[in-house]
């Protein structure tokens, strides 16, 4: 009889960076993803409510008719950009997180190992209203003019139970925003980014030329290499690094020098983008020119 594997081995995944560096990480199960999401949804509610409550104490202070009209207004639209752009919003940053995948330690990924694309992001959550907003919309209305009709409101909730327990059906827990995107949600560490590995650096100069070859999105690949410090990609990385920098570096095979060299570049790519960034200049990844 064989050995039950541990459910955090069948959670792991191996991504290929475009360098072609092989990172095992772990995919977010059911229970971490819908903790996010209720998370999320929370502080979306929580937000309309306070824009409700302002421009409520805005139409009482200042009469009128007129008044009345620019408070519905500006209801409407701050509700049509939170419902509609809040998620969106958040996960086409550099870090791929809501406020809720950040407090549970999650973040969204492209799966092909690339950048994650706006053209993604907003796949993944407009389809979101397809699987629940749409149907809970439905049904609010269908009580607040119509009255209870359970036929609808079964029909929305069976539309709803059926992408709800999608994750549930496929290995990688994917959603069907995720599937169309293709995209993972993974778990990440919950630590600041770096100090610690920073001071442990060795003493190494760079030049701006060497450090302009990457971005921010090869700043956080090199994070991940150096935290889990997996030999074999550690190797293949400090070879990635120096080919494309021209500097000479004896490898040993993933080990203690290659791994301080990475250290020490890490510290150095690190300080050089956030100086940039003093100056408003940021740069994405290695191919952005801007």
């Amino acid at each position: 009889m064989s050995a039950r594997i541990p459910r955090e081995t069948k959670r792991v995944r191996m991504l290929v960076t475009p360098e072609g560096v092989p990172l095992p990480l772990e995919l977010a199960d059911a229970g971490q993803r819908a903790g996010a999401f209720l998370l999320d949804i929370l502080i979306l509610f929580g937000s309309i409510i306070a824009v409700t409550i302002f421009l409520f104490f805005v139409a009482k202070a200042v009469p009128g008719r007129a008044t009345d009209r620019a408070a519905i207004l500006l209801w409407t639209i701050g509700l049509f950009l939170l419902r509609n752009f809040y998620f969106t919003w958040f996960e086409a940053r550099p870090r791929g997180q809501t406020p809720g995948k950040r407090a549970l330690g999650l973040r969204v990924i492209a799966r092909h190992g690339g950048r994650l694309t706006l053209d993604s992001v907003i796949a993944r959550n407009a389809l979101r209203e397809v699987e629940a907003f749409l149907p809970i919309t439905l049904m609010i209305q269908t009580l607040a003019t119509q009255g209870y009709d359970t036929l609808i409101v079964l029909f929305g909730l069976g539309w709803t139970a059926i992408f709800l327990f999608l994750p549930l059906m496929n290995r990688d827990r994917l959603r069907a925003g995720d599937l169309l995107a293709g995209t993972w949600v993974i778990r990440v560490p919950k630590r600041p980014l770096l100090p610690e590995l920073s001071a442990h650096a060795e003493e190494t100069e760079f030049t701006d030329a060497e450090l302009d070859a990457y971005g921010v999105f090869e700043l956080e690949t090199l994070e991940q290499v150096i935290r889990q410090a997996h030999a074999p990609a550690v190797a293949t990385v400090t070879l990635t690094i120096c080919q494309r920098i021209g500097r000479q570096h004896w490898s040993d095979d993933g080990g203690e020098r290659d791994l301080a060299f990475l250290q020490a570049y890490y510290a150095a790519l690190r300080g050089r983008l956030e100086q940039k960034l003093l100056f408003g200049k940021r740069r994405a990844d290695k191919h952005d020119r801007t």
